[in-house]
């Protein structure tokens, strides 16, 4: 062999340790000195590739030419196989398309997300093993609190956990004060003051600030109820809201107002209580002028003037504007009655109703005439007793024409039409259509006599025999006609 060529098989023998061996090139004596060699970055291999790399002939086209082109591999080629070919050695695991450049099939695998690794967990595929580790974080959760057991997936979304237990709030707003423990709170907390609301429903057109509280809304399209009470199988579609109302189930009441005591569940009541210290009322009827102090009792009133009632009830055809008056009204054909008196032991179906009771009790009468000093235990007694001053009688029946100060009286008054008589006397069977008629009635059952002349002593059964009695010592004669025969005896 001459010195100027190399013998074929010393060529393949270098090119098989190139490949195999990677960094160095095998030596061969026979190799003039001054001829440069094929290195390592002559070919396009990849670290994971190496092992299953095909390579088109046994010499390598991609280095400069080697001794004189007239030996070895350039006998069995053309003369366009003298331009270098490129080995594409970095394939797609899922297409197989070759790439020259591992950057290239990168690119791929993020665009077609072709990935290289799979979760095994929920099947989750990445393009690189350390974003796999990562997101097996989220699997794994190895970053623990040691205060409340709440794990984490990164140790920087335990730091920021670990405020809620110290109670620091480093990001502060500049305009109103407020402190949050996260800068991305704080971001959202700045479209208060600006009024952005970037996040729109794409199917009513309501928009939001957070995209939190969009997620929120469209459970509301969608009627999804993901938390669910374990006590009463009450759904919700937050979780604020139920941890809200296992309050009910444990009683707690956090929540206290520092000028008076009062205590609530949650801060929104304890928002709208306060109103009623500073005397705030921003909701107002545009209307009528009416104000008050939550949203939800301007919405009421409002139908006050379109006469909406959208509670009914199925049993008596009775409609209301509230569904807490349902509510309440269904108590008339249930019968129940939850709020008992602790005195005296009567029951009522409404808080309201044993309030005003026990003021039977306590003598307390709030409510008073600014013109001739009659005071009374409810308001709409007072308002009832005006009536006496202007003389109005705004309830009239339309049958006869009967006017009354109150509807009560009103109420009473038909069932002289109606013979209706509910009340019956379980002892004789006597039956009456008002339930205080009833009570005077069952005196002479049981010779209650409640009533005393201070006087001399009479008693009798009924506040009008009193009041009629008293004119023996007034010598009050209120009805102004004279008998004849009385005056000549």
């Amino acid at each position: 062999m001459k010195d100027g060529g190399v013998p074929t098989s010393s060529l393949a023998g270098q090119m098989t340790a190139k490949v195999g061996g990677g960094a160095e090139t095998s030596k061969n004596r026979d190799l003039d000195p001054n001829q440069k060699t094929s290195d390592s970055s002559d070919i396009e291999v990849s670290g994971e590739d190496e092992d299953g790399l095909n390579l088109d002939s046994e010499c390598s086209d991609s280095g400069p030419e080697i001794g004189n082109g007239d030996h070895g591999c350039n006998e069995n080629k053309s003369s366009e196989s003298d331009i270098k070919t490129i080995n594409k050695s970095f394939s797609c695991p899922v297409c197989s398309i070759r790439f020259l450049h591992k950057w290239s099939l990168q690119e791929h695998v993020r665009v077609t997300n072709h990935s290289a690794v799979n979760c095994d967990d929920c099947g989750k595929r990445f393009s690189q093993n350390s974003k796999l580790t990562r997101h097996m974080k989220g699997h794994t959760r190895p970053f623990a609190c040691v205060l409340c057991g709440k794990r984490f997936s990164q140790k920087n979304n335990l730091n920021t956990h670990m405020r809620v237990h110290t109670g620091e709030k480093p990001f502060a707003c500049e305009l109103c004060g407020y402190r949050c423990i996260q800068k991305a709170s704080l971001n959202g907390h700045m479209r208060v003051h600006t009024g952005e609301k970037p996040f729109a429903c794409e199917l009513c057109g309501q928009r939001f600030g957070l995209k939190k509280h969009l997620n929120y809304h469209m459970r509301v399209h969608t009627g999804e109820k993901p938390f669910a009470c374990e006590l009463c199988g009450y759904r919700c579609s937050q979780k604020a809201s139920l941890n809200t109302h296992e309050r009910v189930h444990t009683g707690e009441k956090p929540f206290a107002c520092e000028l008076c005591g009062y205590r609530c569940a949650e801060k929104s009541n304890l928002n709208r209580h306060m109103r009623v210290h500073t005397g705030e009322m921003p909701f107002v009827c545009e209307l009528c002028g009416y104000r008050c102090t939550v949203k939800a009792s301007l919405n009421t009133h409002m139908r006050v003037h379109t006469g909406e009632k959208p509670f009914a009830c199925e049993l008596c055809r009775y409609r209301c504007t509230e569904k807490a008056s349902l509510n309440r009204h269904m108590r008339v054909h249930t019968g129940e009655k939850p709020f008992a008196c602790e005195l005296c032991g009567q029951r009522f179906s409404r808080k309201h109703s044993l309030n005003t009771h026990m003021r039977v009790h306590t003598g307390e009468k709030p409510f008073a005439c600014e013109l001739c000093g009659y005071r009374c235990t409810q308001k709409s007694h007072l308002n009832d007793h005006m009536n006496v001053h202007t003389g109005e009688k705004p309830f009239i029946c339309e049958l006869c024409g009967y006017r009354c100060t109150q509807k009560t009286s009103l109420n009473q008054h038909m069932k002289v039409h109606s013979g209706d008589k509910p009340f019956a006397c379980e002892l004789c069977g006597q039956r009456f259509s008002r339930k205080d008629s009833l009570n005077k009635h069952m005196r002479v059952h049981t010779g209650e006599k409640p009533f005393a002349c201070e006087l001399c002593g009479y008693r009798c059964t009924q506040k009008g025999s009193l009041n009629r009695h008293m004119r023996v010592h007034t010598g009050e004669k209120p009805f102004p006609f004279s008998c004849e025969l009385w005056e000549k005896i």
